[in-house]
């Protein structure tokens, strides 16, 4: 090949020749897409969750998750189908502040009832999206070493993306599909004290609130609306020079329990410690549940609350379809923004600029 470059008016600049490319040894008969994943019908989903397949289970779990209006439709259409192969598991939320050693000991509690009571289980982890960066970690399987390579367990973290309720609504759809599966133990991890606990309370049979001792004033710990809604109260990390104060931290919320309003239940929520890390205690924990349903089960809350979270979901649906077609209406995601700065300039107040969006909205919807 001759370059113009190597002329003498181009002196001192020189271009080497380009290296010879070698033959192609990808096959020209090879079709494009002849390896490529078949999609699955909502059938044929249905059939292999049914049959127990990890993997069917997880694509249909992230159909779930989608916000794709096309995958909606055919999500719910998987769900309705599973309905009937659902509600035969025991439904348990965990909880506690970062650091708590959730993780850590939902992998012991995973082995030991894997190990005692055999039959299979499901952990799914809500976590926390990043409000800057909209991410998530998904980190929490790689504390749960023992539980990640057991063949019975199945492991699946799911991003709030910002929206607590979008997210606890898919985790009560995944609750379904993982019975479906033939998962008779599930678990659900969230994190922090507030609304998310009050979200996972809504879904599970027995709410168990994982504490710390010292690390700090121990009324830090006794808030009264996480206590309320947990059935059992562990503290972790009761081991070497720590198990006195997870002992002395464990009388303080035994003495508060008793100035809470009995819950509807009857059951009076226990207070133990244990070591998640070095596994210690981890039967007396496990004791204390299955003892609270018995007790449930005999007093007929169990059915009484699976009912009333029915209920509870079927009216943050309505809730939450009504909030998305409110704001995903053109016409007011137009009238949004002259609205706003209208506020914003203190022309009109907050109220009453809701209002009149509020008012043109059911305008619409009558006309």
């Amino acid at each position: 090949m001759i370059h113009p470059e190597n002329n003498e008016e181009y002196k001192g600049l020189q271009v080497n020749n380009g290296v010879e490319q070698p033959v192609s040894i990808i096959n020209p008969y090879l079709k494009k897409g002849r390896f490529a994943r078949r999609e699955l019908s909502a059938a044929d989903m249905v059939e292999g969750i049914v049959k127990g397949d990890i993997t069917i289970l997880s694509q249909a779990v992230t159909l779930v998750e989608s916000v794709n209006p096309d995958h909606i439709a055919k999500a719910q259409e998987v769900i309705e189908k599973c309905l009937p192969y659902s509600g035969n598991s025991i439904r348990i939320g965990i909880s506690g502040v970062p650091g708590a050693g959730k993780s850590t000991s939902i992998d012991a509690f995973g082995i030991h009832l894997l190990e005692k009571y055999k039959g299979k289980l499901a952990v799914l982890a809500i976590d926390p999206s990043s409000e800057r960066s909209k991410g998530s970690i998904l980190g929490d399987k790689t504390r749960m070493e023992k539980l990640s390579v057991h063949p019975d367990s199945f492991i699946r973290p799911s991003p709030t993306a910002g929206s607590l309720g979008g997210v606890a609504r898919k985790t009560r759809e995944s609750i379904i599909l993982c019975e479906a599966a033939g998962f008779d133990k599930i678990f659900v991890e969230t994190v922090g004290v507030g609304q998310s606990e009050t979200a996972c309370h809504s879904m599970v049979d027995f709410f168990l609130l994982i504490q710390l001792a010292g690390t700090g004033d121990e009324l830090q710990g006794i808030k009264r609306g996480i206590m309320e809604i947990s059935d059992g109260i562990v503290i972790n990390k009761c081991d070497g020079n720590n198990t006195e104060k997870c002992e002395m931290a464990a009388t303080n919320f035994r003495n508060a329990l008793h100035f809470f309003p009995k819950p509807d239940s009857g059951w009076l929520p226990k207070v133990l410690c244990y070591s998640g890390f070095y596994g210690i205690g981890i039967e007396k924990v496990w004791d204390m549940v299955y003892e609270y349903f018995d007790f449930v089960k005999k007093n007929g809350y169990f059915e009484y609350r699976r009912n009333e979270q029915s209920k509870y979901w079927m009216y943050e649906t309505i809730n939450e379809t009504l909030r998305n077609n409110f704001y995903n209406d053109r016409e007011i995601h137009a009238a949004l923004g002259e609205e706003e700065q209208q506020v914003l300039a203190g022309q009109e107040t907050s109220f009453i600029a809701a209002n009149k969006l509020l008012k043109r909205y059911f305008e619409k919807l009558k006309g």
